[in-house]
């Protein structure tokens, strides 16, 4: 692949030559840099690849936007490394009196992406540790859960709590039978109830652990149930829930509708946001009200179709519509609110 144009990071920091080989590997390398698309030389690549010629327009009125990006949530390799090891840990031995130990340093890494570099959003493809489902669902559920309890104005010990029950949500699974666990296809109502003891499960495991906070166990015990009572194990609705639990359910719903399993394909962050507000009814309106404005559906810099056929590039989210960012059309500079009025009838298709 050649590239196009010098691609330069969001500070105008010159970092690849207009014309350069680059490899799959500096491709990889451009996305700490929040490089997320890349013009290639159209005379050196299939013909059948569609390509972008953005106007000058476009690129003045996108420069001018990408000063005010929101700061997302970004984990360093050698941290994604540790955490990994730790939950692998964890989830090997889930008996182990050090299980609280592990989750405190994990949980205190994931603070420092959060707190300490003042995140305000959440790109979920960025959080990633590891291919291992498990490993990739607890750091997921945690740093949304984090965000959303931050989003919320709770305390730094909330926040915290927050996170290591996301961490712990699951621990459980490591007591149901690995041909439940693994099965690489739907399961069967009989394999579903066993399954829907893990909650229950999770909570067993730390119920007597004196080093996890009540709030912690709470969290965990109920993160299945539902406002309208249809949640498990329990039953309970509205005010009976935990306020973790509450954030810990959207967290772990959504982030299990975009996951790719065995025995299915995942959604796109779209369709799960769509089918979370479907369920108005079983989720908290607040947990779920704040997780739509910390999200960040369509990165900035992402290439989009509008419904109106114009290509164009996300410049900015809009905070609390999620569907509905800021962009720029490549080819004619206009600019597009899509949470404004006037743009109404305009989508991304």
């Amino acid at each position: 692949m050649v590239v196009g144009k010098s691609i330069e990071d969001r500070y105008g920091r010159h970092l690849v030559e207009g014309g350069s080989a680059i490899t799959q590997y500096a491709i990889d390398e451009l996305a700490g840099y929040g490089i997320r698309t890349i013009l290639v030389n159209p005379t050196f690549e299939n013909k059948t690849e569609k390509t972008y010629t953005m106007s000058k327009a476009a690129e003045y009125v996108i420069r001018e936007f990408r000063r005010n990006d929101p700061i997302t949530v970004i984990l360093e390799d050698s941290v994604k490394q540790r955490i990994s090891k730790g939950i692998e840990y964890i989830n090997k031995n889930p008996d182990s009196s050090e299980v609280a130990k592990t989750a405190y340093w994990i949980t205190e890494e994931l603070m420092k992406a959060i707190i300490d570099n003042g995140a305000v959003a959440i790109n979920i493809n960025t959080l990633k540790c590891s291919d291992e489902y498990t490993f990739k669902h607890s750091v997921d559920v945690a740093s949304i859960s984090m965000m959303i309890a931050r989003e919320q104005k709770r305390n730094d010990r909330e926040v915290f709590e927050i996170g290591m029950a996301g961490l712990l949500h699951d621990i459980g699974k490591t007591k149901i039978p690995g041909e439940i666990l693994n099965k690489p296809a739907r399961l069967t109502p009989e394999e579903f109830e066993v399954m829907k003891q893990h909650s229950y499960l999770s909570y067993k495991i730390v119920a007597t652990d004196t080093e996890i906070p009540f709030d912690v166990k709470a969290g965990i015990l109920q993160h299945h149930e539902k406002m309208n009572g249809s949640g498990y194990p329990h039953g309970l609705i509205g005010s009976q829930i935990h306020p973790y639990a509450k954030i810990l359910t959207v967290a772990d719903i959504f982030d299990a509708l975009v996951t790719e399993r065995p025995y299915k394909k995942g959604k796109s962050p779209r369709e799960a946001v769509e089918m979370l507000l479907a369920m108005s009814e079983e989720l908290d309106k607040n947990a779920l009200q704040s997780f739509m404005r910390v999200l960040i559906l369509y990165p900035v810099d992402s290439i989009v179709e509008l419904s109106n056929g114009e290509t164009a590039r996300v410049v900015r989210a809009n905070e609390g519509l999620s569907l509905r960012p800021v962009v720029v059309g490549i080819e004619t500079g206009n600019i597009y609110d899509l949470s404004a009025k006037q743009c109404a009838g305009i989508v991304i298709v």
